[in-house]
């Protein structure tokens, strides 16, 4: 994994890194995938169209400018999501019906709207998935006293003392080691989460 100081976002932009390419799609295609579902679109149709969304990210995040604003790459592909998945039901003529009692196209109103329900759902979503991701891709970096420091403090809410006592570490160790997990995980996340 790259330990350049660019993120992933400007990686994967950059031309002929496939590597951060691939690994933005590893991370956004169960994210993906799920919304698709959830628009009640059959799984053959579901797979084309997520790939349709990852096609129009590949395209376009070169010219993908991140205004610093919290959540900018989360609302650019909503966007992206909510404008395939409306070409999707107008090329086909297709209007399946959503679970509950909203249509999908009501759905896709709600989700671009920036205030409603179901937008702030997309949002704790994909930053929960990313965050979710990327511990689990950092993990192998850290010896495993390191990680446990950083996920008993953080992930768990345990203090830093008893953590210490716990793991048989300094204090100052336990702080390091949630400092380099979590300067690591900054570093993976930046642009992508809040």
């Amino acid at each position: 994994m790259s330990t350049t100081s660019l993120s992933l976002l400007n990686r994967a932009t950059a031309e002929g890194d496939s590597q951060s390419w691939n690994r933005l799609v590893h991370l956004y295609q169960p994210l993906l995938r799920r919304w698709v579902a959830a628009f009640g679109i059959q799984h053959a149709d579901s797979e084309d169209l997520v790939q349709d969304v990852l096609a129009t990210v590949y395209r376009d995040l070169p010219t993908f400018q991140h205004n610093q604003r919290t959540g900018a790459f989360r609302k650019w592909l909503r966007g992206i999501l909510i404008h395939r998945v409306r070409y999707f039901l107008r090329s086909r003529k297709n209007r399946p019906t959503a679970t509950g009692k909203s249509s999908v196209l009501e759905q896709l109103q709600q989700l671009s709207d920036d205030c409603s329900a179901l937008s702030k759902i997309w949002d704790h979503e994909h930053n929960a998935h990313v965050i979710s991701h990327l511990t689990t891709s950092v993990e192998p970096r850290f010896a495993e006293k390191t990680w446990m420091a950083f996920c008993r403090q953080v992930l768990d809410g345990v203090p830093p003392d008893e953590v210490a006592a716990e793991l048989g570490m300094s204090l100052s160790s336990v702080y390091v080691a949630k400092s380099r997990v979590l300067s690591v995980l900054r570093q993976e996340a930046d642009g992508l989460v809040d």
